[in-house]
This record gives structure tokens, sequence and C-alpha cells, in this order.
């Protein structure tokens, strides 16, 4: 018998949140804070990343990082990955807007860290090519997105996609793990 029962004080379950079916609330605070600094962060290192390789490397020859394994070569991306989609692009930028809606809602209920990172992720990547569909040119929602990491054999890409994709894996690791983003584990 622990400490705690012995006092007669209640117990929590041994885990960072109760089962779903032991019907207990969510716990721990609002993981809000946390998803909007992670949203920042990924915002402002893909906003601050592109403008610094527009304004150096832009209408210059590739810097080769690691040989021709990987280049930084700036790139206007109206489509998604791999360009496709060009003609979309009015699509996509809808799209990105809806996935921000839907992670503000989610926000309401988010308890769980890993969540709050995952979502914080998504929320920046989508804000960072939203704001380069917006005001970058033709501008109006055909902006084109700047990308300019340049794997071998592999699409162009930018800070906010790396964050649109580790956001999205840890997503799906929590999901399988059956952790919601309320704070509670799901044992299917």
């Amino acid at each position: 018998m622990t400490e705690a029962e012995q006092a007669g004080r209640p117990t929590e379950p041994t885990g960072a949140t109760a089962t779903a079916g032991e019907g207990s609330a969510p716990k721990g605070p609002r993981r809000i804070g946390t998803l909007l600094a992670v949203a920042a962060f990924a915002y402002l290192l893909d906003l601050g990343s592109k403008l610094l390789v527009v304004a150096q490397l832009e209408h210059h020859d590739p810097i080769r990082v690691f040989g021709s394994w990987l280049q930084f070569e700036v790139i206007r991306n109206r489509g998604a990955a791999f360009g496709i989609g060009e003609a979309m692009t009015i699509v996509f930028t809808v799209i990105a807007a809806a996935v921000i809606v839907a992670i503000a809602r989610i926000a309401r209920k988010l308890h769980s860290m890993p969540w709050a990172i995952a979502l914080g992720l998504l929320l920046g990547g989508a804000f960072g090519n939203l704001t380069d569909r917006l005001f970058r040119s033709p501008g109006g929602f055909q902006g084109g997105v700047v990308d300019f990491i340049a794997p071998a054999h592999f699409a162009v890409f930018n800070l906010a996609d790396s964050a649109i994709v580790c956001g999205g894996f840890l997503i799906v690791i929590l999901s399988f793990r059956g952790l919601d983003p309320d704070g509670t584990v799901h044992e299917d």
C-alpha cells in the first residue's frame, strides 16, 4: 500500500493519463501555449530561411552542401510536392487554411504535450507555405512557395514542408499508440 493510500488520499493512475475505459477527465493543463510556441518557432524559422535564400541565392548557381547529394537551390513552386498540380494553387491555399481551422478546433481540447508539438509543427508549416501563397508573386492566393533544400533524386522542399511532414509523422505515431489530443489513452 502506498503512503497516499494509507493516508486516505486519492491516488493518480500510474500512467501520464487515464485510459479511456476509466472515464476520467484529461489530466494536466491545456497545452495551447506549447502549440503556439512550436508553431511560432517553425513559422519564424521557415520565414527567416526563405528570406535569406531569396536574398542570397535566387538567380545564382546552386550551393553544394554535400557534393551532388544535397544542394541549396531556390525554386518557386506553385504546386504541391514534386511540382504536382501547379494549376491548383488556389486549392492548396484553401487546404492550408482548412488545416489551420481544424487545428484551432482541436486546440480547444488539447491536453497532450506530444499532440501540442505535432499540431504546432503542422500549424507553423501550414502558415509558412500559406504566407508564400498569399504574398509572393503573383500574390492573391497564387504565389509560388519558396523551396530550396534540394537532395539528389528527390523533391526540392523547405523548412515548412519539413515541419508538416514531422508533425504528420508524429500524429500517426500518437494515433497508433492510442493517445488522443485531450490526453486520454485508448488501449484498443
